[in-house]
């Protein structure tokens, strides 16, 4: 179940890559259905803001017309920087699925770890390293092209 909404996070990740983003997709899951898809968007909408998970809760809150996101999962392929992992405690999600782990700015438990801190009044569940080789390699072509 993880690798199948991976593979679409991957596939927006895929999308970022072709627009010379950062290759990060996400997607979120509501009672089984995807409600939300984003890539990272930084550069087209010269916004630092823009990343995958913000665009996809906000696709996410405008369809179920609620902030809360609570029995959400998001799927994304790097694991969220301290903004994003803030939003996602902001907007309730559940469970954050995550696929390869980034040691330079993970806020899921990397770094920091900012959607299981204790004095907030919200945390989720987190599960990693799902196609974590493939999230990573992604990742990889994209910084070795800068190179």
């Amino acid at each position: 179940m993880h690798k199948f909404y991976m593979k679409e996070a991957l596939i927006e990740a895929e999308t970022a890559l072709s627009k010379g983003e950062v290759p990060i997709g996400a997607v979120i899951v509501f009672n089984g259905e995807i409600i939300a898809r984003a890539h990272n968007l930084k550069e087209e909408r010269k916004d630092p803001t823009a990343h995958a998970e913000i665009l996809a809760i906000q696709q996410a809150t405008a369809k179920l017309n609620n902030w809360r996101l609570n029995g959400s999962t998001i799927y994304v392929t790097i694991e969220p920087c301290p903004m994003c992992a803030g939003a996602l405690v902001q907007a309730r999600v559940d469970r954050l699925v995550l696929g390869a782990w980034d040691a330079k700015a993970g806020a899921a438990g990397s770094l920091v770890n900012l959607v299981q801190f204790s004095q907030f009044n919200h945390r989720m569940e987190v599960i990693g390293g799902v196609m974590e080789e493939e999230c990573r390699r992604m990742m990889q072509r994209f910084f070795e092209k800068l190179r």
